[in-house]
Parts: structure tokens; C-alpha cells; sequence
């Protein structure tokens, strides 16, 4: 998180000398993830908030470099699946999101002739996590060390340890209005495409208990398995059965409105001198 804290703050140190140029924000919305432990957009009982702030510099009047940083928790839980199979499995999981983004915005209009644009985004981000569920008295337990599909463990080669540092892909887009010159408020929303499937510590199929009780103790073995504690079958299930769904990959997405002021005074990127304000008449640029 240091690592990322700095990178966020390099970029704004750099740009500082281009005020003009310059936008700041902040996002406030809602977030939510998709996964083998939910299928639903924004289901009600696990949807939780995000914060984050942003860094807009203004290449031309239609095209800015965003960097930004947003927190936010993620989780899902079978108990709330409409099918009873699911219901039984009874995973669940929560996260925090650390994640920075620097993405490219493009606007089909003109923000400083017009009052409101569509625009899209797409680029590259970087997030921490780390699954964690409860367990027994609410005991809060992170599932990661658990290896609760045989992550990490000799007997299984090809199931690897996950890194809680992942890249991901963010695309989406909006619609912004221009409230002042400067001040702009969007209403935005965006999806994190994943290149990890164990965001929810859920992906493939089972493992020997007795494998997992060697290498982790009992609560992987009970974590891993937990049908049991909502009236399921109390034998655990062999190899052969699936415990997650790797052809169902993760992602986790927000919207929520996205409120930016521009340092300086009037006047967008390189190039666009000449321009007209909303009323249709010049504005000169020296």
C-alpha cells in the first residue's frame, strides 16, 4: 500500500506545474463483486460502499489521463442464493479493496461548449486483498493461509498460492455534467476485469480432508467444507466434486458519482484556442 501511496503522490507532484491542466475528485458509490458466491448485480445484503479520490490531467478538451485510488469491501455469501444447492454449500467471504487505476477518459462532447457528455474509460489498475470469513463465535479468519483448495501444498503441483497483489483491467463509463467552468459532477460506473479467480477464495474442486488436516489443521479442513453447518451432508466430499467454478471468473465493479474541480482559471488542453462558451460566443485564450 506504501508503494502505491507514492505512486499516486509522484503523479500529482508531477503534474502540479500544469494547474491549468488539472483536475481533482472524488468518487463516492456503491460496490459490489460477481463470483461463485454471487450472480446477482448489486444484491442487496453484500452491496457496501467505495470511496476514492482522483487526479485528472487534461491532454485536449475531450481526452484525460485519470490516476486515482479507491477503498472499498467486497464480499458474497451461498446463504443468500436463491438455489437451495448453493445455499448448502454455505461459502462465504469478504475483502477490503486497496486499488490504483490510471485509466484514459474520452468524451463525445465538448464540456466546455456543452453542458453534459457521455464518455468511457479504460485502463490498467493494480488492488490489494486478502478473503477473509467467520468462523465458530464469529471468530474472523483469513482464508489465504488456509489453502482451503490445496493452494501451496506439495501433494497439489498444479493448485499454486495466490498473491493478495493482483492486476486487474477497469473499463466502463458515464455521464458527466458540467456544473461551473470548473467544477463538474458524473455519475459513472465501472467493472475490474480480473486475472485472478480467487478473489472469494473459491475456484476449483475439493481436496483429501486428510491432506489439508496434515498441512493446516482442522479449521482449513472445516472452513473448507462447511455444508454440514446448515443441516448438509456431514461426509466431505471427495476430489471429484467442485467446490468452485474456474470458467465463472471473478470481478468486482463500483458506480457511484464521481465530482471534479479544475485547478486554475478557464481553458482546456493544448490546441484549443478559439473555443465558444455554451451561450455560443468566443472565448478568447492568451
Amino acid at each position: 500500500m506504501k508503494n502505491i501511496l507514492f505512486i499516486f503522490i509522484a503523479i500529482l507532484s508531477f503534474t502540479v506545474s500544469s494547474a491549468q491542466r488539472l483536475h481533482v475528485g472524488v468518487f463516492g458509490g456503491a460496490s459490489a463483486y460477481n463470483g461463485d458466491l454471487t450472480d446477482k448485480i448489486f444484491p442487496k445484503k453484500v452491496t457496501n460502499g467505495a470511496l476514492g479520490i482522483t487526479v485528472n490531467y487534461e491532454l485536449q478538451d475531450q481526452i484525460m489521463l485519470r490516476a486515482g485510488l479507491t477503498y472499498s469491501v467486497v464480499g458474497g455469501a451461498d446463504r443468500f442464493s436463491d438455489k437451495e444447492d448453493i445455499r448448502l454449500r454455505n461459502l462465504s467471504f469478504e475483502t477490503s479493496i486497496f486499488e490504483f487505476s490510471a485509466v484514459g477518459e474520452y468524451y463525445l462532447l465538448n464540456l466546455y461548449d456543452r453542458k453534459y457528455s457521455p464518455y468511457a474509460f479504460a485502463g490498467l489498475a493494480v488492488f490489494k486483498y486478502n478473503p477473509y470469513a467467520y468462523y465458530g463465535n464469529q471468530q474472523k479468519v483469513f482464508l489465504r493461509p488456509l489453502s482451503t483448495e490445496g493452494q501451496g501444498l506439495s501433494n497439489y503441483p498444479d493448485r499454486k498460492e495466490y498473491s493478495l497483489t493482483q492486476f486487474a483491467i477497469p473499463f466502463g463509463g458515464g455521464i458527466k455534467f458540467a456544473v461551473t467552468e470548473n467544477l463538474r459532477i458524473g455519475l459513472e460506473g465501472g467493472i475490474r476485469k480480473l486475472f485472478t479467480d480467487y478473489l472469494d477464495d473459491a475456484s476449483k474442486n475439493y481436496i483429501d480432508p486428510a491432506d489439508l488436516l496434515a498441512a493446516k489443521g482442522q479449521m482449513a479442513v472445516d472452513i473448507s467444507y462447511r455444508s454440514d453447518e446448515v443441516g448438509g451432508s456431514l461426509a466431505y466430499p471427495d476430489k471429484t466434486s467442485q467446490r468452485g467454478n474456474p470458467k465463472s471468473k471473478d470481478m468486482y465493479y463500483f458506480a457511484g458519482l464521481h465530482l471534479t474541480y479544475k485547478l486554475g482559471g478557464s481553458g482546456g488542453g493544448f490546441g484549443s484556442g478559439g473555443r465558444k462558451n455554451r451561450m455560443g460566443c468566443p472565448t478568447n485564450v492568451y
